[in-house]
Order: structure tokens, then C-alpha cells, then sequence
């Protein structure tokens, strides 16, 4: 059976670094090949399946050789580095890394969900974070204002009037929860608070 280090052209007392290049370096190649037609796109599809695999396995076995707290916590701070950077994806992948998921595990977790709009599965890492840590002040900030702008989302109503015969009619209905739509002043306004929620949210990851 092949070692999985073969896959990369490499062998097991390679450094990190030298690792995470060959990953890419040959990710790049196969994620254009898996597009050709016939047989060749599929092997390539093939081989970018188990070049995945292979990266995942060997990354779980690294991490778990690395059982000095301050390699976690660089680990922990590389993360926050992607998130802060919008690299999500490459956030997630690193944290799916973990075997031992952390209070601060479930935080940078909470915090991807909410860079991605999903706001119920970042309030429950949340409370699982304040579970495991409950005396941390920063969870239990992110989980506030988090809870706040959910219940102020559902709550929120835009106010119409319309001019008919003379008289003005009054009508409420709630706003839709998607982001976009057309434009006004007072949807602008609210953005801006939201924003302003989510920079406070994602600074107190630092």
C-alpha cells in the first residue's frame, strides 16, 4: 500500500511547510485536470478525492504529535488570522483538523458560522463555549450581542404609508431576514448597526 506521503512526493520528516506546498502545488493541477473530457477527468477527480483524504489524515496525525499548549494556541491564533482575513474556508478546514475541540474551538467556530450569515449554529457553539469555560467574559460578550441582533432580526418591521384618496394608510410587516433587496435610508441605517455588531463581534476573537 502506497504511504500517504508518496501522494505529495514527499516523505514523513518533511517540514510543515514543505507539506503545505506540495498540497497545493498539486491540488492546483488536479482541481483544472478533473475538467477534461473522457477518461482523464476522471482520474483526475479520483486522485483529487484521495489527495484530499491523504491531506486531512496526515494533518489530524501531525496535530496530534504536537502536544506542547503553546503549539494550540498558534494554532488557535493561525485561525483567527484566516477569519479575520476572510479566508473561511481554509478556517474551517484547520479546524476540522481538531480531535480535541476546546471552549475556544467552539468561539472560532461560532465565529465562522457567523461570517457566514448562520447565526443559530454560531449561537449554539457559543453556548457550548460558555459550558466549558463559563467564567470567560469574552464568550459570554459574543453570545449577547449575538443573541441581540438574532431577536432584533426577527423582531425588526419597516412602516409604509401610502397616499390614496386623501388619507393616509398605516401598514407594518416585517422585513424579510435575506441581506439585500432595495435600498433605502432607513435599511442603510440598520446595516450599519449590524456591521457594527459584527466588527465587535469578530474583535473581541483577538
Amino acid at each position: 500500500m502506497m504511504d500517504k506521503y508518496e501522494l505529495f512526493g514527499l516523505t514523513k520528516d518533511c517540514t510543515d511547510e514543505e507539506f503545505e506546498q506540495a498540497y497545493k502545488k498539486i491540488r492546483e493541477v488536479l482541481a483544472e485536470d478533473r475538467f477534461l473530457e473522457g477518461e482523464a477527468g476522471n482520474i483526475a477527480a479520483k486522485k483529487l478525492t484521495e489527495l484530499d483524504s491523504a491531506y486531512r489524515e496526515i494533518k489530524a496525525e501531525r496535530m496530534e504529535q504536537k502536544t506542547d499548549p503553546k503549539d494550540t494556541e498558534n494554532l488557535y491564533n493561525k485561525i483567527e488570522g484566516l477569519i479575520k482575513a476572510g479566508n473561511l474556508s481554509d478556517a474551517q478546514r484547520e479546524l476540522d483538523l481538531f480531535n480535541e475541540r476546546t471552549a475556544e474551538w467552539h468561539y472560532l467556530q461560532a465565529v465562522v458560522f457567523y461570517k457566514k450569515n448562520w447565526n443559530n449554529e454560531s449561537k449554539k457553539q457559543l453556548e457550548i463555549a460558555m459550558q466549558m469555560d463559563p467564567d470567560n467574559q469574552k464568550y459570554k460578550n459574543s453570545y449577547n450581542k449575538l443573541d441581540e441582533k438574532i431577536k432584533n432580526d426577527s423582531n425588526r418591521t419597516f412602516t409604509s404609508y401610502t397616499t390614496g384618496d386623501g388619507n393616509s394608510q398605516h401598514q407594518t410587516y416585517e422585513e424579510p431576514r435575506q441581506m439585500g433587496g432595495d435600498g433605502c435610508c432607513q435599511w442603510c441605517c440598520e446595516m450599519a448597526a449590524c456591521n457594527m455588531c459584527l466588527n465587535c463581534f469578530c474583535n473581541s476573537c483577538g
